[in-house]
């Protein structure tokens, strides 16, 4: 009796049936890898997993960043039905609302639209992110400043932000902007009131306008993005554009349009030419960014961690598969074919890309966190990253597909090993 060589594992060698000699070959080639990883001289396997690792962390957490921004180019609002925003332009929301694509001659159509009797109410809206500071503080934090104009005869809910307590109308933008007529009324989310440390009846100051603003409220919720709680408050509009350079042209980011009927869309379409009319029936109940950026982020970086782990992981495998020539020699003495070492060859390599994978989305998934609580704790904005479990499976996917695209170099290198050649080393 015989001992038992590798030689069970070749197809070509047994009967079995053709699922069975997959599965054997299969548990050798992972076992294997598996075991090298373990042993002190798997450098280049390490190397190939720890490239493959950070190409997917760095996918996965601009992927998360790609998202929340995609998600969050429209402020919601309580009974909103319709949003009226940009086609075209800069990244548009409310984390980065700073050289956006916007909307001009906001109030005067706005009052067009509110004389459809089908229209509930309907408000220009303004987002900013704006330096402030109290009275009794000497440094300055940044809150996002929305502004609006409150409808009569309703208290919607914006940015999560209840407009109750703002004057209806916008009286300074009513009085041709007099002096005498700038209401200061400002109200804040909790989030907003721990930032600047004030509570109502406090004078809030943006920087470079000798205008203040008025605490009148805190608003027991938080508009919450990411993982966190984004400092938001509400003002009028006019007195928003008034500090924001926003007052030529009557700008706004977008137009929150609340209505009953369905039919009032083709009215919405045809206000402003070069818009989009976005519905709350938009991805997880908001619209859509309709800036290209998020989406060109995206798919770069996609591109970016495909071709890098493509090219890392064909190159670091060949160097593996030229060291292991000896190995792959005694494959084929035992009696294993060409296809049977190049199928071995390739599942360890996808093996490693898929640990590679795996750890890298989890690692990009606490990139999304510690990207959130940075810009959180340093700068105060609102955290644009979104934690999507879906960005997990979407990593090991990619780290896989770039696995098998790597494949015909290593796979290659092992055909055309030869028995004498490599036993001679």
């Amino acid at each position: 009796m015989t001992d038992k060589t590798d030689t069970d594992f070749d197809p070509d060698i047994h009967s079995a049936s053709r699922s069975k000699r997959i599965l054997r070959l299969s548990t050798f080639a992972i076992t294997r890898i598996l075991n090298r990883l373990r042993t002190p001289g798997a450098r280049r396997i390490t190397l190939t997993l720890v490239g493959v690792m950070i190409a997917i962390a760095l996918m996965t957490t601009v992927s998360g960043v790609a998202l929340g921004l995609a998600t969050q180019s429209a402020v919601q609002g309580d009974n909103v039905d319709y949003w009226i925003v940009p086609e075209t332009g800069d990244l548009n929301t409310i984390a980065v609302s700073t050289g956006q694509t916007r909307l001009g001659d906001t109030h005067r159509l706005t009052s067009r639209l509110t004389r459809n009797d089908r229209i509930q109410y309907a408000t220009p809206v303004l987002s900013q992110v704006v330096p402030v500071q109290t009275q009794t503080s000497t440094t300055r934090e940044y809150i996002l400043l929305v502004g609006v104009v409150p409808p009569n005869g309703s208290n919607p809910t914006i940015a999560s932000v209840p407009t109750e307590e703002l004057t209806p109308g916008d009286p300074y933008f009513d009085a041709n902007r007099s002096t005498d007529s700038w209401t200061g009324e400002l109200i804040a989310t909790q989030a907003a009131a721990t930032v600047l440390n004030a509570s109502t009846g406090e004078t809030i100051m943006p920087a470079g306008t000798d205008q203040t603003f008025r605490i009148t409220n805190v608003a027991d919720g938080d508009l919450r993005t990411g993982v966190g709680a984004a400092p938001v408050a509400l003002v009028h509009l006019s007195e928003l554009q008034a500090i924001t350079g926003a007052a030529d042209g009557d700008t706004a980011s977008q137009i929150l349009v609340s209505s009953n009927s369905q039919r009032v869309r083709t009215t919405i379409e045809g206000i402003y030419p070069q818009t989009n009319v976005v519905t709350r029936t938009g991805f997880a109940g908001q619209t859509v960014s309709t800036s290209s950026l998020p989406v060109a982020m995206g798919i770069a970086a996609f591109v970016v961690a495909l071709i890098v782990g493509v090219l890392f992981t064909a190159t670091t495998m060949g160097l593996e598969i030229t060291h292991d020539r000896q190995f792959i020699a005694i494959l084929s003495a035992v009696g294993y074919t060409e296809r049977s070492v190049g199928f071995v060859v390739a599942l360890q390599v996808v093996t490693v890309c898929f640990i590679g994978g795996t750890v890298g989305a989890l690692l990009g998934i606490g990139g999304i966190y510690a990207t959130n609580t940075i810009l959180a704790q340093t700068l105060s904005l609102p955290a644009p990253g979104i934690i999507d479990l879906r960005l997990i499976p979407y990593g090991i996917m990619t780290a896989v597909l770039i696995g098998i695209l790597a494949l015909p170099y290593p796979v290659w290198l092992a055909r055309r090993t030869t028995i004498t050649e490599a036993l001679r080393l």
